[in-house]
């Protein structure tokens, strides 16, 4: 029993050791680095060249996207739109953010506007995957903000409120459907 207990002691400490890059020094206080630094941020970080971009990477290679893309990133939200979903996510083109009226992007990505630019953009995201079949005319679709949208189909055309769906980009976690309007919280 002893040669046991002695030859797991010797197994466990070489796991230690190799661990630990062969360094037994004790580290002292402060020295500690969270899971994020070690890794380099969060999900969004993560560089994959092989697998289907996600919700984040097709709207940032999107010239028609660069107003929303600024707006996520000055609300935090990239990491969040990054991870797994699944989501379903109105993506409002650059035209229809200069379409607000002056000064109200401006004034949403002001740091202390924040917790309002957040609600705004949550109000563009659902937790499902809606393909475009599932969508059906006075389908209410509620938004990670809490609020409800809704969808209209006329002459051929889908809307959610007044914006129109123009396309749509399926994501790896979810799908992006470009619009000719921002969406406003009621």
């Amino acid at each position: 029993m002893k040669k046991i207990i002695l030859t797991m002691s010797a197994v466990i400490g070489m796991l230690y050791f190799s661990a630990c890059g062969g360094n037994t020094e004790a580290t002292g206080e402060g020295t500690e680095t969270s899971t994020e630094e070690t890794v380099g941020g969060g999900q969004s970080a993560v560089k994959d060249d092989e697998s289907a971009n996600d919700i984040v990477k097709v709207a940032v290679g999107s010239k028609d996207h660069t107003t929303l893309v600024a707006a996520v990133k000055a609300a935090e939200l990239v990491d969040v739109l990054s991870n797994a979903g699944p989501f379903t996510v109105f993506a409002p083109v650059n035209a229809a953010f200069d379409a607000l009226p002056a000064g109200t992007v401006d004034g949403l990505l002001k740091p202390e506007k924040k917790a309002d630019l957040q609600n705004v953009l949550q109000y563009h995201v659902a937790v499902a995957v809606y393909n475009p079949e599932r969508f059906k005319d006075g389908q209410k679709i509620e938004m990670v903000n809490g609020g409800i949208a809704t969808i209209t189909i006329k002459d051929g055309k889908t809307f959610i409120n007044d914006a129109e769906l123009l396309g749509n980009v399926k994501a790896s976690n979810g799908i992006v459907y470009v619009i000719n309007k921002v969406l406003l919280p009621q």
